[in-house]
């Protein structure tokens, strides 16, 4: 429905897909699928197409109701902390190495799915299914949300410098709600007392408080209350010694210059390593031609 809607306003613009992409901007691809109906659009691409396309703002009422995820699947061993995600007035986390799937793009989590799972299909329900937790914590008044990010996150490309530059800038863009905080512990900061792995601290309405944290393909809770009161604090310490928000935004505004630098620098490289192989080649068969007599000049 949203699909055939967004078709109808562009074709009555007089625009092609490929035009209404340059405008928002993004792939022309990503059009495309959300026309055909296999891709969820996010509200900003809703409201990007509503600024282009003049419709007085009616894809973005659209998109806020319709129920896009209403058939997800968790994996079995993950439906417990999904559900948890669904009720929790509040929410504090630490992420070590990658992105955390409630602040993860489309292509983000794609990129990392398809290191697992060989199926396309697979991928896509997998993707579908960790976006599907995000809405509650995007919209109006959404439970608090605060994550400190490890440097690594930003740090370990996955998918490449255009997803990575697409991933800073959603988390500058979703940094600036009002229940969402993030930031970083630097690297260059080794007096950070950092947990040792990746874990989250989980407020349900009931008051109840859960430490959740994962090893390969397993969720593991606690709701001790000595072990969560531990965890608890060691968070606050970390919150208190990481970057703050606006620090950290201007860091993660640095990583993201840094990935839209690096794709021409290495295209770059590639032109002169292609230029260097090819003067080894000319010099090999300058060695290996045979020999010619010259005249040599008489004395």
């Amino acid at each position: 429905m949203f699909g055939e809607l967004l078709r109808h306003f562009r074709e009555g613009a007089l625009m092609t897909q490929e035009a209404l992409a340059r405008g928002i901007p993004c792939d022309r691809s990503l059009v495309a699928r959300v026309e055909a109906g296999t891709r969820v659009p996010q509200e900003a691409f809703a409201k990007k197409c509503d600024e282009v396309l003049g419709t007085g703002g009616a894809l973005g009422r659209l998109w806020g109701r319709v129920d896009w995820y209403a058939q997800v699947e968790h994996p079995d061993w993950f439906e417990r902390r999904a559900q948890m995600d669904a009720e929790a007035v509040a929410l504090r986390a630490y992420q070590a190495q990658v992105v955390p799937g409630l602040l993860q793009t489309p292509n983000y989590a794609a990129a990392l799915f398809a290191r697992r799972l060989p199926q396309a299909r697979d991928v896509e329900e997998r993707v579908r299914a960790r976006l599907s937790r995000q809405q509650r914590f995007y919209a109006k008044d959404g439970p608090y949300y605060f994550v400190v990010l490890d440097e690594n996150c930003l740090r370990h490309v996955v998918g490449g410098p255009e997803v990575m530059r697409e991933q800073c800038a959603h988390l500058l863009r979703v940094g600036k709600f009002p229940n969402i905080r993030i930031q970083v512990a630097p690297l260059g900061r080794p007096e950070i007392d950092r947990p040792d792995t990746s874990l989250s601290l989980i407020r349900l309405p009931d008051g109840h408080e859960w430490v959740y944290s994962e090893s390969l393909d397993h969720g593991h809770f606690s709701d001790d209350p000595t072990v969560f009161l531990a965890h608890s604090q060691t968070y606050d310490v970390l919150r208190a010694d990481a970057l703050s928000a606006p620090e950290s935004a201007a860091l993660i505004s640095d990583v993201m210059e840094g990935y839209e630098h690096h794709e021409p620098a290495r295209t770059k490289r590639g032109v002169l390593d292609q230029e260097q192989l090819q003067r080894r080649q000319w010099r090999g068969l300058h060695r290996n031609k045979p020999p010619f007599p010259r005249r040599r000049p008489r004395a």
